[in-house]
């Protein structure tokens, strides 16, 4: 089963994604920003991290950043899900090793395909 890894500082926003994912089949993780996130690695094997931007402690683009510096996650796909769109900070997002940008509000059908399409050992439609 394909582990997703949900970081985001509300609590709400956490309980919809792990409702979502779970309802199409993934194992959901959660974490309530980067440090947490990176506390819960290294007990668990996550596939895939999907991450808001803006966090307390430590946001999505500088939890991109660590995954990427660590050999043993240097290679996750790292989707950015937040409700900010602008051009500048999907550029950071990118040169920081971002997979991918979702915006909020998200759609679930869409938000599922994504993963399918990025995460390792997924069919590909």
């Amino acid at each position: 089963m394909t582990t997703v890894l949900a970081v985001d500082d509300s609590a709400t926003m956490r309980q919809m994604l792990a409702s979502t994912l779970t309802q199409a089949g993934y194992r959901v993780i959660e974490a309530s920003d980067g440090a947490d996130a990176l506390e819960r690695l290294r007990g668990e094997r996550v596939d895939i991290v999907l991450t808001d931007h803006n966090m307390p402690r430590m946001d999505g683009l500088a939890l991109t950043r660590a995954l990427r510096a660590q050999p043993q996650t240097s290679g996750l796909p790292v989707l950015v899900l937040t409700t900010e769109a602008g051009d500048e900070l999907k550029q950071l997002g990118r040169a920081a090793g971002a997979t991918g940008w979702l915006l909020k509000p998200f759609d679930p059908v869409r938000l599922v395909e994504v993963l399918r399409k990025v995460a390792p050992g997924e069919p590909r439609s």
